[in-house]
């Protein structure tokens, strides 16, 4: 099962460290490895709690529609999470950039791509989100740290 990974150093006399949280998602494999190791060994580190989304009961992390988002090559690596609540009831829309090659005015190539990204994101993160194709070089920018995500839930 997925859960933070937390350190404990009780045998480190210097400094014994309780419950050092790091944030990471990622779980424990007792599968044998390819190289032959079989110790109990921790996979692949899969998102960070601190990133982590909680929408309509499913745990969404940017970095998994960022995933879907860079194995398809007709968009671009720049996109928006914008989540919000509309009576009572989460909303989940990813506005994504089309590469200016595959930037169309025919209505049924954007529909076509818009299909083919919202299945596979459905079928990565378990939740069907509404799917906004934009024009390329129509997401802003920032210096420094990207900004992915816009929550406008408010909870009262």
């Amino acid at each position: 099962e997925k859960g933070e990974v937390v350190f404990t150093t009780l045998t480190k006399r210097a400094l014994p460290l309780l419950r050092y949280n790091t944030h990471d998602i990622s779980s424990i494999t007792h599968e044998r490895c390819a190289c032959g190791r079989t110790l109990t060994r921790m996979a692949r580190i899969t998102g960070r709690s601190d990133d982590m989304l909680i929408i309509r009961g499913v745990n969404v992390f940017p970095s998994q529609v960022e995933s879907v988002i860079l194995e398809m090559p007709e968009f671009e690596p720049h996109y928006l999470i914008v989540v919000d609540r509309v009576n009572n009831t989460d909303t989940f829309q990813i506005q994504v950039e089309v590469r200016q090659e595959f930037y169309s005015d025919e209505m049924n190539k954007m529909i076509a791509l818009k299909k083919k990204i919202a299945n596979r994101m459905q079928s990565v993160i378990g939740l069907q989100p509404d799917i906004r194709i934009v024009e390329p070089r129509s997401i802003e920018r920032s210096m420094g740290k990207a900004k992915h995500v816009i929550d406008n839930r408010r909870l009262e």
